[in-house]
């Protein structure tokens, strides 16, 4: 995936470089200034077009009926932040001083399939400890690592000390459930000890004006193996609609290695790389900017199925038991049951 910081600095170069054809810091001048952000350098309106029947040109005349210069700044937030939302983007929000206009339902309309409390009854108290990565051997020779936020920075090194201590065991779990994401840069580290050649993971475009449909062609994204400990095992990576941005991405990449399967709920998506830009009045917004793709080319902005469904269920949540979890164990001891 070396080509994606090229792809970052086009994208920041593009937009940086852009007239905005500046607006007077009045309510319809910041109402404009935001509508045609959006119009220019969104990535998504064809994909939510296609799956909810939004037109951006609609949307116009849709909220600039709401607007006037005597609305206060806390209305004019409540109808450019009910703007955004037409988008169902997680990664379209508008930030003031005061509040942040987010679209959040990608996961609050959905069960959880989380819960801290089972997750601190298979950690225990002994568990490991190295940077983001929180690990143990479970009690039937499987590994779990709990990987909760990309943002939390982990290295080769880490990787490499977590799966030498791990490395007697049958299979290994990877957690990201409610990872809300990060770094890609991290995601793409960790995934890479887990691929044995050169892989397709998927493609990546960028903006090159200001239509709807301008962008680059589709640019291949390959993973390159790790030069560390590599991992040839069972894995298992669970997966919840909490699993958002960089998080889907390693769920997209993981999915294109052989040894690994997904298992849990689909993931929430947020398949554009995010870019920002400011309001006359100086509100901050950030949208997708970037579209990325899986390997056979399918937007997954909407998130990736697991190649096994599975929720949490509450009569074994009140015995102390994470379906989930449960279900990742029993498929790894099949797994090496079947291996010569």
């Amino acid at each position: 995936m070396r080509h994606t910081l090229i792809y970052i600095a086009s994208v920041l170069l593009f937009c940086c470089c852009v007239d905005e054809r500046e607006q007077p810091d009045t309510p319809m001048g910041n109402f404009e200034a935001l509508w045609t952000i959006m119009d220019e350098h969104y990535c998504f309106f064809d994909e939510k077009q296609r799956a909810f029947g939004v037109t951006w040109n609609d949307v116009y005349e849709k909220y600039r009926v709401r607007i006037d210069d005597h609305i206060s700044n806390r209305q004019l937030f409540e109808v450019l932040g009910d703007m955004l939302a037409e988008l169902r983007d997680g990664h379209v929000n508008m930030a003031s001083g005061a509040d942040m206009a987010r679209y959040w339902t990608w996961q609050e309309a959905y069960p959880a399939n989380v819960s801290d409390s089972l997750l601190r009854r298979y950690l225990g108290t002994d568990y490991g400890i190295a940077s983001g990565l929180y690990y143990r051997i479970l009690d039937d020779h499987i590994g779990y690592v709990r990987y909760a936020s990309f943002q939390s920075a982990i290295g080769d090194g880490n990787i490499d000390d977590v799966l030498a201590a791990l490395i007697t065991c049958d299979g290994l779990i990877i957690d990201i459930r409610d990872n809300g994401g990060g770094s890609l840069n991290y995601a793409e580290r960790l995934a890479a000890h887990f691929a044995h050649e050169r892989t397709l993971v998927g493609y990546m475009q960028h903006k090159t004006g200001r239509g709807h449909n301008d962008f680059s062609s589709p640019e291949a994204l390959y993973l390159e193996p790790s030069s560390g400990i590599r991992w040839h095992k069972p894995v298992c990576v669970l997966t919840s609609r909490g699993c958002f941005s960089a998080a889907n991405e390693f769920a997209s990449m993981m999915r294109q290695l052989p040894c690994v399967t997904l298992v849990g709920d689909r993931t929430g998506g947020g398949a554009g790389m995010p870019f920002s830009s400011s309001l006359p009045n100086g509100w901050m917004v950030r949208f997708s900017a970037c579209p990325m793709y899986d390997a056979q080319g399918q937007c997954t902005e909407h998130g990736i199925d697991p190649d096994i469904h599975v929720d949490l269920m509450e009569q074994d949540a009140a015995r102390g038991f994470d379906t989930i979890i449960e279900t990742a164990r029993r498929l790894i001891k099949h797994q090496r049951a079947s291996q010569p």
